[in-house]
């Protein structure tokens, strides 16, 4: 199995999880709580992932000369540019509607009939092509250290695939909402579907163009991506356990196994790869200015 092997299982298991989490509300109704708790645990875990996998990996990636502060610039680029999407079109929209208004919560979530499922599908898509970079940035850069082919990426994918169905789920629930048929729904979501593995083909593709500072352009779109997936957690994803305050323990909870599952994934990774790695760059650096 090869690193493009890889890529394109992670993106079969990503295309199926979408198309299935946009389906799911035609066939399935979801509970308000079953929702909460699990965009909480992956609140967690994508916050959990940006912090022991995608940051401590640029850093270690970038040219060790000035490799702490591009990092920190470019989490905070990521940042800011998702913070500037997510209030650029308001597209995250999880869980019943009807559910929210049942429990009186009324926290800036706009009802279908006002929101263009348009606007929606463009702002996640271009939110999931960013997903793509970093999945392809991580894998790339876990070709780098020589870790083991079956880890390459692997805490970034499981972000990915569990973020994805609920993404896909707004989409699908205000096409409902909005009275299209069953054809244009599957269509949106199917393209939908294949943003991710697009954007990670395309870092990966691209990224090979590239004879010179190939580390310093991954190393760039890990921290980069670090930064959307905290900007996603925070400003997204993890209010909800401040609004839904009646089950402020169970999201609490969910929130923390995200996070631990998060460290847990960063546990099964070589011991010693950020070190080897690190060492490595010191010994080139020591080459070049003896």
């Amino acid at each position: 199995m090869t690193a493009y092997t890889l890529l394109a299982l992670y993106s079969a298991i990503i295309i199926f999880v979408s198309l299935l989490g946009g389906w799911l509300p035609t066939r399935v109704k979801l509970t308000h709580t079953g929702t909460q708790v699990m965009m909480s645990f992956v609140a967690g875990l994508m916050l959990g992932i940006a912090f022991y996998h995608l940051l401590p990996h640029a850093i270690f990636t970038l040219p060790e000369e000035g490799g702490v502060d591009t990092a920190v610039w470019w989490l905070m680029i990521g940042l800011l540019f998702m913070f500037v999407l997510l209030r650029a079109f308001h597209f995250h929209n999880h869980g019943p509607q009807e559910d929210d208004h049942h429990h009186g919560h009324d926290h800036g979530h706009q009802s279908p009939s006002s929101i263009s499922w348009a606007g929606v599908a463009l702002g996640l898509a271009v939110h999931t092509l960013i997903d793509g970079v970093a999945l392809g940035a991580a894998i790339q850069a876990g070709v780098m250290e020589d870790a083991p082919l079956g880890l390459l990426g692997l805490g970034v994918f499981v972000a990915i695939a569990l973020h994805k169905p609920l993404d896909a789920m707004s989409i699908t629930s205000l096409m409902i909402a909005g009275g299209w048929s069953a054809k244009s729904r599957f269509m949106v979501n199917a393209l939908f579907s294949v943003m991710c593995p697009l954007g990670a083909l395309l870092f990966f593709v691209g990224v090979e163009q590239f004879d010179t500072d190939t580390s310093m352009i991954v190393g760039v779109a890990l921290a980069f991506s670090a930064g959307v997936f905290i900007c996603i957690s925070l400003s997204d994803l993890l209010p909800e356990v401040q609004f839904h305050s009646h089950d402020r323990a169970k999201l609490t909870i969910a929130l923390l196994i995200g996070i631990i599952t998060a460290y847990g994934i960063g546990l099964l990774e070589p011991g010693h790869a950020h070190q080897d790695h690190g060492d490595h760059q010191a010994q080139q650096h020591g080459e070049a200015h003896p």
